[in-house]
């Protein structure tokens, strides 16, 4: 019901076919560029594929002696080999769910993203007149060279600014941007993106990829706290931006908070698109419009875009 109320919904075929040359690029030249954000999770999952690999092959291998060692435990042969085949069975499949999902990640963090932060550009309709963008949670830099990207193609004289809360970070990001020639639109900086350390009505465009879900989750992700931290994102994203101004976000499992916040806000055009599965659930993009200011009449309050 929440996406039915007030929610327009991407044409996917339309976006697609926008795409540019940029996000026809293989596995093997955005990673050359970009490596892997959280390679820690691709490295556990391949080291688990590989072992229970090796134990379904031991299990095939040495399944006679194995339902004899079973049988000192178990009352008949049948149940030992019943047993055997069972545990080996289990072990195949863990396997081959873990290379899955070893598989679905990395085409998440490259080719996909790659993809998506397109589709997120050409929600803009136009970049010519953009001078201020941020990209939040902007990571290694492909949403964010990829607005730098069209800054450049445009002719625009704008800039990208790419805001990172973690330390050390600002440096790979830009060497990222010199690598993909768009350093001279890239600015990068540290800061909270619980209170943006920018003023009101400051950006044209404020974009930000499978970064918001994050935010609050030492307080885990399903709790009210993180859930309130994630509002607060959502609140300072609107606060930056311009009257007038375009925000787009994609992120995983939280997009109905977004949506319910944006329209709390009284933001315009909230546009939502389809189902993507990424990073093995489900994500959306949302895209919205600040309304332009306009001057409060007698008894009006002006919306308070913090809450």
């Amino acid at each position: 019901m929440l996406f039915r109320q007030k929610v327009a919904i991407f044409e996917a075929g339309s976006n697609m076919g926008k795409r540019s040359s940029s996000a026809s690029k293989d596995w093997a030249q955005i990673y050359a560029v970009y490596g892997v954000d959280q390679w820690q999770t691709l490295l556990f999952l391949l080291s688990h594929a590989f072992l229970f690999s090796l134990l379904s092959l031991l299990f095939l291998l040495y399944f006679d002696p194995v339902c004899g060692y079973l049988e000192a435990f178990l009352s008949s042969p049948g149940g030992a080999r019943y047993a055997a085949g069972f545990a080996g069975a289990v072990t195949a499949i863990s396997a081959v769910c873990l290379f899955f999902a070893a598989a679905n990640f990395l085409y998440s963090a490259l080719p996909l993203h790659q993809e998506m932060a397109q589709r997120m550009v050409n929600a803009v309709s136009d970049w010519s007149a953009v001078r201020n963008a941020l990209d939040l949670g902007c990571g290694r830099g492909l949403l964010l060279n990829a607005v730098a990207t069209q800054l450049k193609k445009t002719g625009s004289s704008g800039r990208v600014v790419g805001l990172a809360p973690g330390k050390g970070t600002t440096l790979s990001t830009l060497r990222t941007a010199k690598m993909e020639g768009v350093h001279e639109y890239v600015t990068c900086r540290e800061g909270d993106v619980r209170s943006l350390p920018f003023p009101d009505n400051y950006f044209d465009v404020v974009t930000s990829a499978v970064f918001v879900h994050k935010v609050g989750k030492e307080h885990g992700h399903r709790t009210v706290e993180a859930a309130a931290e994630r509002m607060r994102v959502v609140g300072e994203l609107v606060r930056v931006l311009k009257p007038g101004g375009v925000g787009v976000v994609w992120d995983l499992l939280h997009v109905p908070e977004y949506v319910r916040k944006l329209q709390e806000l009284k933001v315009e055009d909230v546009r939502v698109s389809e189902r993507v599965t990424a990073f093995m659930v489900g994500s959306h993009v949302v895209s919205f419009r600040k309304p332009s200011q306009h001057v409060a009449g007698p008894g009006e309050v002006r919306l308070d875009w913090r809450c």
